[in-house]
């Protein structure tokens, strides 16, 4: 029972964090695509909080979190649960699941190279098959020109667990958590934010109603995925390796 209560008040006290802390250091900085995504270094809690608490407590407090932020910041309860809600929780479960486990370089090339096909493909499709003259409208980037920055950061993220991995082994399945549950999350932002601009008719920064082309999604990712890791991968370690110094039961077997 008493486990349970401090379960309970960890999500509590980490949904809080994330909605205030968020909401005072996105700075007003958004995606340069249509602006709905902000800046977000804040994502380094729940992330904190999955490692220490589990993938529940990580993933819950952050779909609250997240919630409360959204109608602070743009007042969209349908955009907030279809994508923020469901991309934090996904994100923070698997950072707090996968960072649990034993992980060999077998699996995480298999994760890794399964999960960056299935966005690719995810992705991509819509891409080419629902291409819009109007993606000229906020950026100059044509839909391949976004296919290409969408495989330069899957890429990327290979090439910063491996040298995570070299040289601070003690952190490789944090760092693989990380940028698996991020890479997820930002997916399902990229995707949900780009159907609800299809048949929500969202608005604008300008006020004014569009659709947005389909490589936008990859675009939501890109930003998503890029502005929130460096947090998760520079942050995360120091204050976690604090934490479990100060509490060594918290450390995950």
């Amino acid at each position: 029972m008493l486990v349970k209560a401090m379960k309970v008040a960890m999500i509590g006290i980490c949904a809080a964090l994330y909605a205030v802390v968020g909401r005072l250091t996105d700075l007003g900085i958004v995606a340069p695509v249509v602006g709905v995504v902000a800046f977000w270094p804040a994502a380094v809690i729940p992330a904190i909080f999955a490692v220490l608490f589990g993938p529940w407590t990580g993933g819950i407090g952050a779909g609250i979190g997240i919630f409360i932020r959204d109608m602070m910041f743009h007042g969209n309860p349908v955009l907030s649960l279809s994508a923020g809600v469901t991309a934090n929780f996904a994100c923070f479960y698997l950072i707090g699941y996968l960072s649990r486990k034993k992980l060999d370089w077998k699996k995480i090339s298999l994760g890794l190279g399964l999960g960056g096909v299935i966005m690719t493909l995810g992705f991509s499709l819509p891409t080419i098959f629902f291409p819009s003259e109007s993606s000229t409208y906020f950026t100059a980037l044509s839909p391949m020109d976004s296919v290409i920055l969408f495989l330069g950061t899957v890429v990327g993220s290979c090439i910063v667990i491996a040298a995570v991995s070299y040289l601070w082994p003690e952190w490789r399945n944090y760092s693989v958590a990380s940028i698996i549950g991020l890479g997820i999350g930002s997916a399902i932002i990229g995707l949900m934010v780009w159907l609800n601009f299809q048949f929500l008719f969202l608005q604008t920064p300008t006020g004014e109603l569009f659709h947005a082309p389909a490589h936008f999604g990859l675009l939501w990712f890109v930003w998503t995925f890029t502005t929130e890791i460096p947090f998760l991968i520079i942050v995360g370690p120091p204050v976690l390796k604090a934490c479990f110094k100060a509490f060594p039961s918290l450390k995950p077997t």
